[in-house]
């Protein structure tokens, strides 16, 4: 679904050429949804083609000289409920690490519904890492996309907002600086407030099988702890270079998360805290998952410990500023001195144990 916000895919390029000339909007036979959110016709030019799908078209264009993106939606499409849903929650969100809503409008003449939004000329994280492959990452890259990510989602979860569908191609770029940005908020949802939402057990009516927490699947009561999970799974692509349960179908992948409690393999030259990162992410009981606030402390742990000594292998119970009375209680074998590099099963059990206060400031 995500295909169309990806302003960077190639596949559109053939038409992209023969769509060169921009046309201006007819503000004539377009209808009013929501004032405070209307785009003014008369400043919105009509660009290229640059995606199509089941999600309907996604257009450049431009708006009081900005470069935007035009998501345009039939009104008979399935889709079209789930855009004004999509208008509901962007029209509220202000982040560097999330889509910027810029308005929307109506054309009654044609049956549409169009959502404006910035355009982003990289394209989705998901087209960035088909360009590197076979390569992955460099480590400082990676955890700077990841630091992104999780920044994006732990204001969402702030605002009690479920994404529901976290994976690399409802990622966009922003050129130059290389910002991520969360798009596609068609099958989010707000939290309750006992912090869950019940699934309606239609399984795979909403978010994408390979990144899918168990709970999803089987359409148990779950709550935002499932984005944390797709995070987990979006980690493991960043590390390895390939897509979650490479080779499977997305059916046969889901049959093995829950027959199996199946994972994708991680690569052996994984950071040992790296790795204990994303397990502790994917791990089955979501009461056993971190929030993003956690997340990106350690995260930014990373980032001082990359900048400090080049490595991962040395981020430290001195580096994460924990206690060491805290550090004592929660291990019989005592403190971590200071400087001392922290094994997988050892960081999982200081991360897992934080508090998302003041566990894992980085130094």
């Amino acid at each position: 679904m995500m295909t169309g916000y990806d302003n960077g895919g190639r596949s559109s390029s053939s038409s992209s050429k023969r769509r060169r000339r921009t046309s201006r909007v007819s503000a004539a036979s377009s209808a009013v949804h929501s004032p405070d959110q209307t785009v003014d016709l008369s400043r919105l030019f009509l660009g290229p083609l640059i995606g199509f799908g089941g999600h309907g078209r996604v257009y450049r264009g431009k708006y009081n000289d900005q470069d935007v993106a035009l998501k345009v939606i039939e009104f008979e499409s399935l889709e079209c409920s789930r855009n004004f849903q999509e208008v509901g929650l962007l029209s509220r969100l202000n982040h560097p690490n999330v889509l910027k809503f810029i308005g929307e409008f109506t054309q009654n003449s044609n049956r549409v519904h169009c959502i404006v939004t910035e355009y982003l000329s990289e394209g989705s994280l998901r087209s960035y890492l088909n360009k590197q492959h076979p390569n992955v990452l460099p480590v400082e890259k990676l955890v700077t996309f990841a630091l992104d990510i999780a920044r994006g989602m732990e204001y969402l979860h702030s605002q009690g907002i479920i994404h529901r569908d976290l994976k690399p191609d409802n990622i966009l770029i922003e050129g130059g600086s290389l910002r991520m940005k969360i798009v596609d908020f068609g099958v989010s949802c707000e939290e309750g407030k006992d912090g869950c939402v019940i699934d309606d057990g239609k399984v795979g009516v909403v978010g994408s099988y390979r990144w899918m927490a168990p709970e999803m699947i089987q359409g148990k009561v779950y709550g935002r702890k499932v984005d944390v999970y797709s995070f987990g799974l979006l980690l493991s692509e960043l590390v390895s270079g390939r897509v979650p349960f490479e080779g499977m179908s997305p059916v046969v992948a889901a049959c093995g998360v829950i027959n199996r409690n199946l994972r994708p393999d991680l690569p052996e030259e994984c950071p040992p805290p790296m790795r204990a990162l994303i397990e502790s992410c994917w791990a089955s009981n979501h009461k056993k998952r971190p929030e993003f606030s956690q997340i990106v402390k350690v995260l930014e742990g990373f980032q001082s410990s990359l900048a400090r000594y080049g490595t991962l292998q040395f981020y430290s119970a001195y580096s994460l500023r924990l206690n060491e009375a805290r550090i004592s209680n929660i291990s019989s074998r005592g403190p971590i001195p200071p400087g001392r590099a922290v094994t997988a099963a050892r960081f999982e059990l200081l991360f897992l144990n934080a508090t998302s206060t003041n566990s894992c400031l980085p130094s």
